[in-house]
């Protein structure tokens, strides 16, 4: 047990050991501390987790009075409740795919997926910046896999071309907006690649961009009008729908494949039925909540162009999103800046190794749609007098 010790001690020392924290939460705000502080880490994008009119209509509907707080087994034995299959048509219909299948989390798709689909006669062209969870499904796959350069095509056609003929299936997987430095990736081109080759996927993770992008919140494939063309599109309902679970839009035949052969889903019990209507609930308003999309667009290019008159840093040029990373080197300035932000009123964390690569540890900064102007405003006038 002695080594467990000596290794937090180590993480102690290099200012990366993580706590988990006690955080009562009211609307926006966070009580740490005995302090009440504005979330500026928060997931949920368009403000819903506490709209109370919506929670109220929910709670007073038909779907949620008769439905079971828990599924009790898995999908494939007698947790197949009908809600299951009706959001799963609601996704298929407005994504306009064959097919749709829910998971428990962004985490169980994504390192359910890959292993699922790969052998050793696949190979998988990653991304270098996608999520743990999609490099843990990468792993598992027990395929080969090489990760090009963050957002370098350039790099990835050349690896397509030097190594695709070698492999039955070739699958590309990236994100849509990546959650450190909250910039996006070019769908078009990617499709442009894939289309090259009859044996090539494209695995797209829009995690953070679903409910916030598109003109009817479906995300960045749906503002870059290329959802058709993505062979497996997964997304989250934890973050802007406000929910929990997570989904992918594909072919009829992928699904079918996956659902017998996914072990994170054939061996998970279902997510409780009530949840599944939430977020049904949720999902169907989606195309409405158009102002709240660009009320967070809005928002998000205030503070951007704020903390880069302040903190002026190296940033992708893509980087034009809800998330802001104020990137400031050492684990310890991160540390530094975070905690001097919540002295002064504000929720922000820091960032570290290895969630981010050595040497550009940051305080991701990430908006909600339903901060007001005058509390970013507040926010906005610390950027020049709290030191790094």
């Amino acid at each position: 047990m002695q080594h467990f010790k000596h290794a937090l001690e180590e993480l102690k020392a290099q200012d990366r050991l993580r706590r988990l924290p006690d955080l009562p939460q009211q609307g926006r705000y966070i009580v740490s501390d005995g302090l009440k502080l504005l979330n500026l880490s928060s997931n949920d994008y368009l403000g819903l987790a506490h709209d109370k009119a919506l929670r109220h209509e929910f709670l007073n509907s038909e779907a949620c009075r008769n439905l079971p707080w828990s599924s009790s087994s898995s999908r494939l034995l007698t947790g197949g409740f009908p809600i299951y299959q009706e959001l799963e048509a609601l996704l298929a219909a407005r994504y306009q795919r064959e097919a749709a299948l829910l998971f428990n989390s962004g985490y169980h798709a994504n390192v359910g997926i890959l292993p699922a689909l790969a052998d050793k006669k696949t190979l998988i062209l990653a991304d270098k910046w996608v999520h743990a969870s999609l490099i843990d499904g990468i792993r598992l796959s027990g395929a080969d896999y090489l990760r090009y350069r963050h957002n370098d095509y350039a790099q990835l056609e050349r690896l397509l071309e030097q190594r695709a003929a070698d492999y039955r299936c070739v699958i590309i997987v990236t994100e849509s907006l990546f959650s450190m430095d909250g910039d996006t990736a070019d769908l078009p081109h990617l499709v442009r690649l894939k289309k090259r080759y009859g044996h090539v996927l494209l695995y797209v993770d829009e995690a953070h961009a679903v409910g916030a992008y598109g003109e009817t919140g479906l995300g960045l494939a749906e503002m870059q009008d290329c959802v058709a063309d993505i062979d497996i599109l997964t997304g989250t309902f934890g973050k802007a729908l406000a929910s929990v679970g997570a989904f992918a839009v594909c072919s009829g035949l992928i699904k079918e494949y996956l659902t017998n052969h996914m072990r994170t889903l054939i061996f998970s019990t279902a997510l409780p039925p009530v949840n599944m209507a939430w977020t049904h609930f949720v999902f169907r308003q989606l195309p409405g909540m158009k102002a709240r999309r660009e009320r967070l667009a809005g928002i998000s290019r205030r503070l951007r162009e704020a903390v880069a008159a302040h903190h002026p840093s190296p940033m992708p040029a893509a980087a034009n999103s809800h998330i802001i990373p104020c990137v400031l080197g050492s684990n310890g300035a991160a540390v530094k800046q975070a905690q001097a932000w919540q002295k002064q009123g504000y929720y922000c964390l820091p960032i570290r190794p290895p969630t981010v690569p050595p040497g550009s540890a940051r305080v991701r900064l990430s908006l909600t749609a339903d901060i007001s102007d005058d509390e970013l405003d507040g926010f906005i006038q610390t950027l020049g007098i709290v030191d790094n």
